[in-house]
């Protein structure tokens, strides 16, 4: 009675853990996966809520050549026509979907969930830091320097030094920067200013031998090598001169 008690636990844990398997398949929808991508770490994750309000996507359908297939692929919507492509529709579609993903996500992060979702991120420097000396590790945001596609890749702003940078790793260097835009990152610190750093003041001082150089040290070593070229080719005149001179007594004395 123990053993078939046994057995009938065995088969009843068996069938929880192929349920839970099955479930675990269902939460792992397209999204997920395409968080996990490498280089794909600087996006949040976007409320399907939000993607299945269609005023959110107003306007992107004309930026998406698939778009109702790749939103379906998005939202993990089974869409029979799809399957009844080739491969290469498949690709493209695929390709789509990625793309509408991050307008939807431009979007996305501008708004409250959006925004806080983005501030886990920089609290974990999930962005990285600035790589000026004189910014101390500051953590920088992620920003698009034009709202248009296929533009002009990601770029990482310093809320310290106010400049952008590109991203250390490559991986990072072929993000649309439009999936981001030009305004989540100055809108992050007008909704969270307690993050906004104070500007940095500090900057380097080149010195020779210990001593600080003059303001005017440019200006009057651009002046002295001018004067010293113009010496050097007023001598290479006179020497070119005297030597056409004796050359010229030669001749005559021969």
């Amino acid at each position: 009675m123990a053993a078939a008690g046994n057995a009938g636990n065995e088969k009843v844990d068996g069938s929880m853990d192929m349920n839970s398997s099955s479930v675990s398949d269902e939460n792992y929808g397209w999204i997920s996966y395409f968080l996990t991508l490498k280089g794909n770490e600087f996006f949040v994750e976007i409320d399907e809520e939000y993607i299945n309000d269609n005023f959110n996507l107003t306007g992107l359908a004309s930026q998406v050549p698939y778009y109702e297939y790749a939103l379906d692929l998005i939202i993990d919507v089974e869409n029979d026509e799809a399957h009844e492509l080739g491969n290469e529709h498949q690709e493209m579609i695929e390709n789509d979907a990625e793309v509408l993903y991050g307008l939807i996500h431009a979007r996305y992060i501008l708004t409250n969930r959006g925004l806080h979702a983005m501030l886990e991120k920089y609290r974990h420097n999930a962005f990285g830091t600035c790589p000026r000396y004189s910014c101390n590790h500051q953590s920088v945001l992620p920003v698009g320097i034009t709202d248009q596609k296929g533009k002009s890749p990601i770029k990482l702003f310093c809320p310290r030094c106010e400049e952008i940078y590109r991203p250390r790793s490559a991986r990072h260097e072929n993000i649309d920067g439009a999936y981001f835009g030009t305004t989540f990152a100055a809108l992050f610190f007008v909704v969270f200013p307690e993050l906004k750093p104070s500007k940095a003041t500090a900057s380097y001082t080149p010195r020779v031998f210990g001593y600080k150089l003059h303001e005017t040290w440019l200006q009057r070593s651009v002046q002295a090598n001018k004067e010293a070229q113009q010496q050097y080719a007023e001598e290479q005149k006179r020497v070119n001169d005297q030597r056409k001179i004796m050359s010229q007594q030669q001749q005559q004395q021969q």
